[in-house]
């Protein structure tokens, strides 16, 4: 029977905060993390600059469309709009039809207008602290941890969709992981070595999309697999 509050007992679980990561298995991860990155980790064209403004760029990009098909488009904006300033003075149809056909066409309206905000605001130089940059309209949480990280090498954490299932699988097992964000912030944050953000950021990211997959993960090739409350997940590959 429902409590006065509205909630179940079910609901009440699943609002359960995560319990911190014990030392031993954050060091582990950590290590394990680092090391399988440096062997296996993507080499992608945002990750040769540190330019807020191409970060950016490839951060927008990359919401919700793969890397594969940003690729060609990312090396094409930015010849046609490499700084704010030239990003800010482009019509914003112009920019649009520059953005085609990655979809999502609110984003190309959203960039031209961070740009634009930044060159008025900021002189065309995008701020590092962290609420000016949530104040700017279509910067989130995320991209404004993986600004800090990725532009300005900041021990900022990250939580995008792959970061997400991966710290969850991993660390808590149980229960919806979108109910967890809470938790699962804090962990990101926790879990960052000191002074090695962006590579762990970075190798966060690729292993989630790489081994730790939505579907079909592979598991018994995972260095993960003993720290892992999930192993063995469901569907798991045979190799």
């Amino acid at each position: 029977m429902p409590r006065r509050n509205g909630s179940t007992p079910s609901k009440r679980r699943a609002r359960k905060r995560a319990r911190p990561v014990e030392a031993g298995a954050r060091r582990r991860f950590q290590h394990r993390l680092l090391k399988w990155y440096r062997q296996h980790g993507r080499d992608l064209p945002w990750r040769r600059t540190s330019d807020p403004y191409k970060i950016l760029v490839s951060e927008v990009m990359l919401q919700q469309t793969q890397v594969e098909r940003v690729i060609p488009k990312y090396h094409e904006f930015l010849e046609r709009y490499p700084t704010f300033q030239d990003l800010a003075d482009a019509p914003a149809e112009e920019v649009r039809a520059t953005w085609y056909p990655l979809g999502y066409n609110i984003r190309p309206f959203r960039l031209h207008s961070i740009a634009r905000e930044t060159v008025a605001r900021y002189g065309g130089v995008l701020p590092k602290d962290h609420e000016d940059l949530l104040s700017f309209k279509g910067i989130g949480r995320y991209t404004a941890g993986a600004i800090r990280s990725f532009a300005f090498r900041e021990d900022a954490p990250i939580l995008d969709t792959n970061v997400m299932r991966l710290l969850h699988r991993v660390f808590i097992g149980t229960g919806d992981p979108k109910l967890q964000k809470p938790d699962l912030w804090t962990m990101a944050e926790a879990l960052i070595p000191r002074g090695k953000g962006y590579d762990f950021n970075q190798a966060l990211m690729d292993f989630g999309a790489i081994v730790c997959t939505a579907r079909d993960p592979y598991c018994l090739l995972c260095p993960m697999k003993d720290l892992c409350k999930s192993y063995p997940f469901e569907g798991t590959r045979k190799a």
